[in-house]
């Protein structure tokens, strides 16, 4: 399942290696919860998707997302009929994915489960999502050890738990690897300036919003001008 352009990072090298093993079936279905923002990073991992829902509407609620991704998935999941459904993450797409596999009685393996932040309104839907959509999980797939013990402290049979790390660092090397073209005359620059050291910024979360994004480009601001040799580059989220 993947829904948003988050998801499909993490999720590639997950989708890689399943259809690299010939003793699997496995489809990839997209929701399409941010298809604006989902479509460009799936051409550049060379994801494919069986499955389009197409569930993103202009000013759309986390209503229509819940009717989408239940209708859509849950049409797909009685066709296809698989053993397992595997979601990343912490949207709506993951815990509306979990509801319908729990409904058609399939198994769920939660990539990147156990993450808590201790509020459920911070972040906020995200923290809901992650917590309830762990109560239905039955494969977790952690992140970090404090993840694991989150799961442990809950309840969760350790046996169900496997400490995995972050997918995302399998995108990231991966990417790495590639000797892809630069396009953006900016980067380009920057990365083609071996005199400096660049940091990547990216801060764009709704609860950031206002002090919290001050404070960070406070801190932002200390460190370029305690290191000359520095430069920020920082992609400003659509």
């Amino acid at each position: 399942m993947v829904g948003t352009r988050p998801e499909a990072i993490k999720m590639a090298p997950v989708v890689a290696a399943l259809r690299n093993n010939p003793g699997l079936d496995s489809r990839l279905v997209l929701t399409g919860q941010h298809s604006d923002l989902v479509d460009e990073i799936l051409n550049v991992l060379d994801l494919r998707p069986e499955y389009d829902l197409g569930i993103m509407r202009e000013g759309q609620s986390l209503y229509d997302v819940a009717q989408g991704c239940l209708e859509g998935l849950g049409g797909i999941v009685r066709e296809y009929g698989p053993h397992l459904l595997l979601a990343q993450g912490d949207t709506a797409t993951v815990f509306f994915a979990s509801l319908v596999a729990v409904f058609e009685k399939i198994r769920v393996g939660h990539v990147e489960a156990g993450l808590r932040s201790g509020n459920k309104w911070a972040p906020f839907p995200e923290e809901m999502f992650r917590r309830l959509t762990d109560v239905l999980t039955d494969l977790y797939f952690v992140p970090t050890r404090t993840a694991r013990d989150k799961l442990l402290a809950e309840g969760v049979e350790p046996s169900n738990v496997y400490l995995t790390g972050n997918t995302v660092v399998d995108s990231l090397m991966r990417m790495a690897a590639l000797d892809a073209e630069v396009e953006s005359p900016v980067l380009r620059s920057l990365l083609q300036d071996e005199g400096n050291r660049l940091v990547l910024l990216t801060a764009h979360r709704r609860e950031s919003f206002g002090q919290p994004l001050r404070d960070v480009f406070g801190a932002i601001r200390s460190l370029v001008d305690e290191h000359s040799d520095v430069r920020l580059l920082y992609p400003v989220h659509p």
